[in-house]
């Protein structure tokens, strides 16, 4: 049964369901004036700064989006409302899904990683969204759900705007494919300024490589490259491929210029940040 009470926040109701049917029922019934609670370290904030909801709905009961559950050689799941701690702590994810792992270790410090959630991460407003970039390089999927039932999209398509969350819907679980054996990533930060998420997957024993790069702040939206396969085919240096690939990447980028950064301090850390990660990954085999 899900609880529900006053809080000390003016004018919002507190509501704490236990189940998956309690949930989607009180989010189709409220719509946008109910507001998802899971660390609380972003809409809190939000609310005590003057954001409006009538209701905030506490997800935490709610087993179903509170556990990892990996399937030898399939992948794993994340459900929204596991901590950033958690997925730390998660060996499989140390082990196999590295890039997701350096990425969330490098999130403000362990008081906040033990309250914040994947969720809650993927859905922050700011540009500078860390779980993001190794999400998308990783291929991830994410589970949303609503009383009319599930509905799996790409991350990619959730964040660049071409699917979107309906006023019932929650973002429930997120799903990563198995990289192949071999694979290996890494995540380049600059404080709340830019993070860089690159991953080389090795596609067969002649030494095919599938390489992707994704970015936060390097444009209005998280930015996905995936086209960077034929640049890697070559039988060039790897100084040679890292210079090409920054080449092709530069003029699809689009920083934006705010009060954390420039434009063109944002444009030498894309340059910097990738050939870092790239010389850094290329030199492991």
């Amino acid at each position: 049964m899900a609880l529900v009470f006053r809080t000390t926040i003016p004018d919002v109701e507190y509501i704490a369901p236990a189940t998956i049917e309690e949930l989607v029922e009180i989010k189709a019934r409220y719509g946008d004036k109910a507001a998802i609670l899971a660390g609380g370290t972003v809409i809190l904030s939000l609310l005590r700064m003057g954001l409006r909801y009538e209701y905030l709905v506490d997800i935490k009961r709610v087993r179903e989006l509170a556990s990892i559950e990996h399937s030898e050689g399939k992948g794993i799941s994340i459900g929204s409302a596991v901590r950033l701690r958690e997925i730390e702590e998660n060996s499989v994810i140390r082990d196999r899904y590295g890039v997701l792992w350096e990425a969330v270790r490098q999130i403000g410090d362990h008081h906040l990683r033990n309250r914040a959630t994947i969720g809650g991460n993927i859905l922050n407003p700011t540009l500078q969204a860390d779980t993001i970039p190794p999400l998308l390089v990783l291929g991830a999927y994410v589970d949303i759900i609503s009383i009319r039932g599930v509905r799996r999209v790409p991350l990619k398509s959730l964040v660049s705007g071409d699917q979107s969350l309906g006023s019932d819907e929650i973002l429930a679980r997120i799903y990563i494919p198995e990289p192949p054996r071999g694979s290996r990533g890494g995540y380049f930060k600059v404080w709340w300024i830019m993070g860089i998420a690159a991953h080389i997957e090795r596609i067969d024993s002649l030494g095919e490589r599938r390489v992707r790069i994704a970015y936060t702040s390097a444009s209005k939206k998280p930015l996905l490259i995936e086209d960077l396969d034929e640049i890697f085919r070559q039988d060039k240096s790897p100084g040679d491929l890292i210079r090409e690939a920054i080449e092709h990447i530069r003029i699809r980028i689009d920083p934006p210029t705010d009060p954390r950064a420039s434009r063109e301090y944002r444009e030498h850390l894309v340059e910097f940040g990738t050939a870092y990660l790239l010389r850094r990954l290329l030199s492991m085999g």
